[in-house]
C-alpha cells in the first residue's frame, strides 16, 4: 500500500479516486439546486444567460480556488508528505508568531464545517428515492423515511471506520471511478441537445452574469457557486493518504467530469424551463428514466465516499493538532501499514453525534445546503495566509505579493457572500468554529503561558540532583519505595526536568529506589520502531529515550523490564532478583510509575501572573484532567502506577499582609 499511494500508478490513482474525491465529486448531487433554489422564479428569457453565467462561475472557481491554488500551489506544501492547514503551519510556524492564529481559525472552521458534508451529500442522494418506485415497491414524497435511512447509512459509516482507509480506498476506487464515469457521461449526452453550453467556458459569461440583470441575488449568487471546490480543502488535507503525485494524476480526469455534469444539467434547465415551476433536482432530472434508479444507488454510495473524505481529513488534521501541541491528547490507532492512515475514535464519534444532529435538525438537503459553506471560506482564507508565509520562506516574495492579493480578493469575496447563510443555519458552523476554536486556545495558549511561566523558576538540570538521587537510593534509614521508580516525561538535551519531579521524589516523603528511570517516549515515522540510548548518570540513575514506531503500542513496562535485563546482562546495574517470585530464573524487580498531576493550586496566589494568564492555564489543566489519562495512554493499566498531585508552581509566594497579632 505504502508504495501505490506514494508513486504515480493506475492502483494508485484508483485508490485516489476513493479516498480524496468524494466531498468535491459529489458536488453535482446539490450545486445546480442550491443556485436554483437561490435565483428564484425565474422567466423563460432569463434561463439561458442564468445558466451560461452560473456554470461559468462554477468553471472558473474550480479551475482558480481547487486547481490553481490547491493542487498547483497548496499541495507544494507538503510537511513529510502530509497535507492540511496544520501541515502547512508546521512548515511556517517559526517565521512569525502570529501565524499560529490562521491555522487555529482555519482548522477550527474546517472541522466544524465538515460535520455538515456527510449529513448534506447522504440526504441529497437519498432524496432522490422520494416518489420512485422498485417494483412493487413505492417510496412516499415524505421525509421522514428519508432521514431514518440517512440515520442508519450514517451510523454504518461511522461504525467501519476503525477498519482503515486501506480497506476503504481498495473497495471505493472502482466506484468512484463508475461514479464520475456516469455523470460525465449522462452530462454529455444532454450536452449534446445544447452545445451552445460550451460558451459557458469562456470567464466572460463568468463576469458579466455578476452584473446582469437575471441574476436576482448579486454577488450573493456566490454563496450557491462556492459548494462546488468546498471539498478543495479537504483534499489537501487527505493527500498524505495517496500523496501528490496520484492526484496530480487523476484531478484532470475529475475536473472534466464534473464539469460535463454542470453543462449537461445547465443544458437540460434550459431546454426544460417549464419544469422548475415545481421542486426539481437537474441532476436526477437530466438523467433517463431507466437510468434513474441506478443514477439513485451510485449517487448514495459516491454520497458516503464523500463523507468518507471529510471524516478521514478529520483524522489527519486532529492528529496534526495533537503533534503541535493545539489539541489535548487522544488515543490513535494505525489500522493501516501508513502513519497517515489513522483512526481517533473520540474523533469519530463526536462527528457522528454532530452530524446526526444537524441531520434532524435541518431535516431536508435544502435547509442543509442553505447553511453549508459558510466556515469554509474562513479557513480557505486563512489557507491563504500561510501559503503566502511559505513562499516568502521560499524566496518567492513578489509572488507571494501577487497570490495573497489575487485570492485574498477573491476568497473575500466569497466569504462575503456566504455571509447571508448566517441567518439561515451558518450560525451552527460558526458556534462549532467558535467552541473547537476554544479549546485549542486554551490547550495551545494555556501551554505556552504554563512553559513561559516556569522555564526560569519550575525546570532544573537533572545532573544537579544525581548526587542526591544516589545517595538516597543506598540510604537505609529510607523505607524502600520500589526496585525500579519510573518517572514518564521529556528530558531535554541539557538534561533539563520539571521540578515537580524532582520535589516528588525528595521532599514530599523522600522515595528510595534502587534505580531511578527518567523516560522521554518518542514517536518515529518509521511503523514498527523500537529502539532506545540509554545514559547512565549514575549506578541508580537512568536516562532513556525511547523510540516508537507509530504502529508500535506503548507498553512502557514491557520495554523497560526488556531494557534492565540488558542492562544487567552488561553489568551496567546491581542485581535486581527478588527474593520471593512465581517466575523462575526472575533478575527484575519491580517496577512503580509515578505519574505527576500538576494542579493549579490556587488561581489568585501567582500575583505576578496576570488574570488571562491564570485563567488560560486552569482552562488547560481543566483539559488536561478529562482527556486521555497518561496510564491509558503509556499502556500501564495493568501496572503499578501511583498518581501524585502536585502543585503547577513549587513553593508559595508569601502573604505579605500576615502580621503577629499584639
Amino acid at each position: 500500500m505504502k508504495t501505490t499511494t506514494r508513486t504515480l500508478s493506475g492502483l494508485g490513482m484508483l485508490i485516489t479516486l476513493g479516498i480524496v474525491y468524494g466531498d468535491i465529486g459529489t458536488s453535482p448531487l446539490y450545486v445546480m439546486n442550491a443556485i436554483i433554489d437561490a435565483a428564484g422564479p425565474q422567466k423563460s428569457a432569463e434561463l439561458t444567460p442564468m445558466m451560461l453565467g452560473s456554470i461559468s462561475l462554477i468553471f472558473w472557481t474550480l479551475m482558480l480556488i481547487t486547481t490553481v491554488k490547491y493542487i498547483l500551489l497548496a499541495m507544494r506544501a507538503d510537511n513529510r508528505a502530509e497535507g492540511g492547514i496544520f501541515a502547512l503551519y508546521a512548515l511556517v510556524r517559526n517565521r512569525a508568531k502570529w501565524l499560529i492564529m490562521p491555522a487555529l481559525i482555519g482548522g477550527a472552521a474546517i472541522l466544524a464545517d465538515g460535520t455538515l458534508t456527510p449529513a448534506v451529500t447522504v440526504t441529497s442522494a437519498i432524496e432522490g428515492l422520494k416518489g420512485q418506485a422498485i417494483g412493487p415497491l413505492h417510496f412516499s414524497t415524505t421525509q421522514g423515511w428519508v432521514l431514518l435511512v440517512v440515520t442508519g447509512i450514517l451510523l454504518v459509516l461511522f461504525l467501519i471506520q476503525r477498519f482503515g482507509t486501506q480497506m476503504i480506498g481498495w473497495s471505493f476506487g472502482p466506484l468512484m471511478l463508475i461514479w464520475f464515469t456516469f455523470i460525465g457521461l449522462v452530462g454529455l449526452s444532454n450536452l449534446l441537445h445544447a452545445p451552445a453550453m460550451l460558451r459557458a467556458l469562456s470567464p466572460v459569461y463568468a463576469v458579466s452574469f455578476l452584473v446582469s440583470p437575471a441574476n436576482h441575488q448579486g454577488i450573493f449568487i456566490l454563496g450557491s457557486i462556492f459548494l462546488a471546490t468546498t471539498g478543495a480543502e479537504a483534499l489537501y488535507s487527505d493527500m498524505g493518504q495517496v500523496g501528490k503525485r496520484n492526484i496530480y494524476g487523476t484531478w484532470p480526469f475529475v475536473y472534466a467530469m464534473l464539469m460535463l455534469s454542470y453543462l449537461g444539467q445547465g443544458a437540460w434547465v434550459i431546454r426544460h424551463g417549464a419544469a422548475l415551476t415545481r421542486p426539481v433536482n437537474p441532476f436526477y432530472a437530466m438523467v433517463p428514466v431507466h437510468w434513474r434508479m441506478f443514477a439513485i444507488v451510485i449517487a448514495t454510495i459516491a454520497a458516503i465516499i464523500a463523507s468518507q473524505a471529510l471524516i478521514t481529513g478529520s483524522y489527519t488534521l486532529v492528529h496534526e493538532a495533537i503533534g503541535l501541541k493545539l489539541l489535548p491528547r487522544l488515543r490513535i490507532k494505525f489500522p493501516g501499514s501508513v502513519k497517515s492512515q489513522l483512526y481517533v475514535g473520540a474523533v469519530n464519534w463526536l462527528l457522528c453525534g454532530i452530524t446526526l444532529s444537524i441531520v434532524w435538525y435541518f431535516r431536508t438537503s435544502m435547509h442543509m445546503e442553505a447553511a453549508y459553506g459558510l466556515a469554509i471560506t474562513i479557513t480557505m482564507l486563512m489557507t491563504t495566509l500561510l501559503l503566502r508565509a511559505f513562499l516568502q520562506q521560499r524566496g518567492h516574495r513578489v509572488l507571494a505579493n501577487v497570490y495573497v492579493t489575487a485570492f485574498g480578493l477573491l476568497e473575500s469575496l466569497f466569504l462575503l457572500a456566504s455571509l447571508a447563510k448566517f441567518v439561515h443555519g451558518g450560525y451552527v458552523t460558526v458556534l462549532l468554529t467558535l467552541a473547537i476554536l476554544t479549546v485549542m486556545v486554551f490547550w495551545h495558549v494555556g501551554n505556552l503561558r504554563r512553559d513561559a511561566h516556569l522555564a526560569n523558576t519550575e525546570n532544573v538540570s537533572l545532573l544537579d540532583f544525581v548526587p542526591q538521587l544516589a545517595a538516597l537510593s543506598q540510604d537505609d534509614q529510607v523505607p524502600p519505595f520500589a526496585t525500579n521508580l519510573v518517572y514518564i516525561g521529556y528530558v531535554g538535551a541539557d538534561y533539563a526536568v520539571k521540578r515537580a519531579t524532582v520535589y516528588s521524589i525528595l521532599d514530599q516523603q523522600p522515595k528510595r529506589a534502587k534505580v531511578y528511570w527518567f523516560v522521554t517516549v518518542n514517536e518515529t515515522d518509521t511503523p514498527y520502531e523500537c529502539t532506545y540510548t540509554v545514559q547512565q548518570l549514575a549506578r541508580s540513575v537512568m536516562d532513556v529515550q525511547l523510540y516508537l514506531g507509530f504502529k508500535k503500542p506503548q507498553r512502557l513496562n514491557v520495554y523497560l523490564r526488556q531494557i534492565v535485563n540488558d542492562l544487567l546482562k552488561a553489568g551496567a546495574l546491581d542485581d535486581q532478583t527478588p527474593r520471593y517470585s512465581s517466575i523462575p530464573g526472575r533478575r527484575v524487580g519491580n517496577f512503580k510509575f509515578v505519574m505527576l498531576n500538576q494542579q493549579f493550586q490556587d488561581l489568585g496566589a501567582q500575583e505576578d501572573l496576570p488574570v488571562l494568564y491564570r485563567l488560560l492555564i486552569g482552562g488547560r489543566l481543566l483539559l488536561q484532567r478529562i482527556s486521555l489519562s497518561p496510564q491509558r495512554w503509556y499502556g500501564l493499566a495493568f501496572s503499578d502506577v501511583v498518581e501524585e498531585r502536585v502543585p503547577l508552581f513549587i513553593g508559595q509566594h508569601p502573604d505579605r499582609s500576615l502580621r503577629q497579632r499584639k
